[in-house]
């Protein structure tokens, strides 16, 4: 994309860009083997899953989040 055209969606009201970044999410969402993972985001994923290999039993339920959200 050229960024004649980056410079034009940005002039767009705030409402049109937001519908634009909905479906670029949408469309990356739909295929997300496709999206490259940075180093960084691949080392904090191997850490939680070595965290969780290690305190197996250290887990909180999705009820249990879901409880705790509506208290709040």
């Amino acid at each position: 994309m050229s960024d004649a055209a980056v410079a034009e969606i940005l002039k767009l009201p705030p409402e049109e860009r937001m519908r634009i970044a909905e479906i670029i999410w949408a469309s990356l969402a739909a295929d997300p083997d496709s999206v490259p993972l940075g180093e960084a985001h691949r080392a904090l994923i191997d850490e939680a899953i070595a965290e969780h290999k290690r305190n197996s039993e250290d887990v909180v339920s999705r009820d249990q989040v879901l409880a705790e959200a509506r208290r709040r």
